[in-house]
């Protein structure tokens, strides 16, 4: 327990004879954290919250300080992620709480573990709506875009408070929790023995769920049938670290695989039963189809006719089992984590019971090895100006020669072409916009990552997606990390080309073209490079990453290059169209 220190101790002990040590509530905060692991605490500081961050860091517990709550929000998110505990955000009130939300909300959505701990005002002004500094009832404003939110009204509370948050965070399906902490609270003074005794270290906060052996056995025999098995693996599968489980399972029985893109690496992307390259195939064929931490949400189409086959059966591995039969039926649910579904698939499978059919993976293989060609010729081509392939094969190239590398990635073209052209070998070394397919997550995802794995990474943004949070090339700066940022930079959200019909204001859609995002990091201490040819994103990347330090890489793309909405353009609606209108003259 830290005690408060030069402060007069008014209390005396059971003797009389001594003053009592005194803590309070921004101690208990900083204690109870340590006590359960956390070691580092990403935010913005202000009222109340300034004197919190400036006692984690007292304390050793590392604080990396942020310029948009957003951010730190989905660094700390991303930490969840990557390390499978909570990622902890700290936010002032209010305006700063609501910024956090929005990466607290996408933790939730992604199930990443996080937690947010806000400073709030007081009740008694807030509930009266008396106009208070920086009031609003956060807990209301909160609770229907996390999996739980709970405020603290009593200092003896804080240990409770942050123990049950980090508990929920973590615990069965992750997601994102917030914990309000008042002022008042956080500065409300007692004993500090007392105050030790409310502590508690959390025993098993993620206790194993097994599933049932005969939905085991159900699986067993369906996949046993099936002519043409798939297996779907989703960021869920990378989350849970049971890399060998599920490779020795893949191999084992021969089923071919399609990863989501977070999912990517778990195997390496060139393993002979990839069925990434012939995904399409994949899906419309699969007669069984077995979902590893996926869901069946708009990223797989529903499950619906005419991606996949209407006569497919749905094995579904969730912890969670209220997803089961959200989209599609599922023939066989598994609820349970995922390393013990394995275990017990294992247990229960008989040697050689789940062979799949020569003639489904030759057919897959036929395909793969015919869009790769294809593929691989794009890929060759090297036109002027520069296009996002060009650019990306010149990234992927470089990323192939350190596996090390953590590859952040987000934007429209920038985030669907690298996603094919980028393949990954090492898990969890993908982090991208996920499951809302939200921009902004880019810098606090690659801070994140860097702060965490102490590795090299490589943000790869669409110049739209970077303006997101590109202020915090100066976080990245402040803190020296190993971060390259590579902006695809077509001058546009989704291409540059579009104009105004009407007038000389630029087009909803049009960014400035002649953007020097080089620059930017320049003024911050950072190295910058500005490339028009994949051989100079080649020498640019490969010389900051031998640096060590922050870089940034100005992508020049033909504006032209690029498609609206990218892969997802079938989601926007069907109007009017513009195109024949006659542009203005500039």
């Amino acid at each position: 327990m830290t005690a408060l220190s030069g402060l007069a101790a008014t209390d005396t002990a059971a003797n009389g004879d001594a003053p009592a040590e005194l803590t309070d509530g921004y101690h208990l905060v900083v204690d109870a954290l340590k006590m359960n692991d956390v070691d580092t605490i990403y935010g913005v500081v202000g009222i109340p919250i300034t004197d919190l961050a400036r006692l984690a860091q007292a304390q050793g517990i590392r604080y990396i300080g942020f310029r948009h709550e957003s951010n730190a929000g989905h660094a700390a998110a991303a930490a969840g992620y990557l390390n499978k505990k909570p990622g902890v955000a700290l936010t002032v009130s209010a305006p700063g709480f609501l910024n956090g939300l929005v990466a607290l909300a996408n933790a939730t959505t992604n199930c990443f573990p996080m937690v947010q701990i806000s400073g709030s005002s007081e009740r008694h002004l807030v509930d009266l709506k008396q106009g208070d500094y920086e009031e609003m009832d956060q807990l209301a404003a909160a609770q229907p875009f996390v999996k739980a939110a709970y405020r603290v009204g009593r200092v003896e509370d804080i240990g409770r408070g942050i123990a049950r948050a980090l508990r929920t965070a973590i615990s069965g399906r992750p997601g994102g929790v917030y914990l309000d902490i008042p002022a008042a609270v956080l500065g409300t003074i007692l004993d500090a023995e007392a105050g030790a005794r409310t502590l508690s270290r959390l025993v098993d906060p993620a206790p194993r769920q097994l599933p049932a052996p005969e939905a085991v056995d159900r699986a067993i025999e369906l996949l046993a049938a099936a002519e043409r098995p798939l297996v779907v693996l989703g960021k869920g599968a990378a989350y849970a670290q049971a890399d060998e489980k599920i490779r020795s399972f893949v191999e084992s029985t021969g089923v071919p695989y399609v990863p989501m893109s977070m999912a990517k690496g778990l195997l390496p992307d060139d393993h002979p039963q990839s069925a990434a390259a012939a995904r399409s195939l994949a899906l419309k064929k699969a007669d069984v189809v077995m979902l590893v931490g996926a869901r069946l949400n708009w990223l797989l189409n529903h499950g619906e006719a005419p991606q996949w086959n209407p006569e497919a059966k749905f094995i579904q591995v969730d912890i969670e089992p209220r997803e089961i039969d959200s989209n599609q039926p599922i023939a066989a649910p598994l609820v349970g984590d995922i390393e013990s579904v394995l275990d017990a698939l294992a247990e229960r499978t008989k040697p050689g019971q789940i062979a799949t059919p020569a003639a489904w993976t030759d057919e897959l293989a036929a395909r793969t090895a015919q869009n790769t060609a294809k593929m691989a010729k794009r890929l060759e081509a090297d036109p002027s100006p520069m296009q996002f392939m060009g650019a990306l094969k010149a990234v992927r190239d470089v990323i192939r020669r350190r596996p090390e590398i953590y590859l952040v990635n987000e934007g429209a073209n920038a985030l669907d072409i690298a996603r094919n052209v980028i393949d990954m070998h090492v898990p969890r070394h993908r982090l991208d916009s996920g499951t809302w397919g939200v921009m902004g997550i880019g810098m606090g995802y690659a801070i994140a990552a860097a702060v965490e794995s102490g590795a090299p990474v490589v943000a790869v943004e669409g110049d739209s997606a970077f303006g997101f949070s590109g202020m915090e090339l100066e976080t990245i700066c402040r803190y020296k990390l190993p971060v390259v940022t590579v902006i695809m930079n077509n001058g546009g959200v989704y291409r540059g080309d579009d104009v105004n019909p009407l007038t000389n204001d630029p087009s909803p859609t049009t960014l400035m073209v002649a953007a020097r995002h080089d620059l930017m990091i320049e003024a911050f201490g950072g190295k910058g490079y500005r490339a028009t040819t994949p051989a100079e994103v080649t020498a640019a990347l490969t010389e900051a990453l031998a640096s060590g330090g922050p870089a940034l890489i100005d992508c020049v793309i033909d504006p032209s290059a690029g498609t609206e909405s990218g892969h997802i353009a079938h989601l926007n609606p069907k109007g009017i169209t513009v195109g024949n209108i006659t542009p203005a003259k500039k």
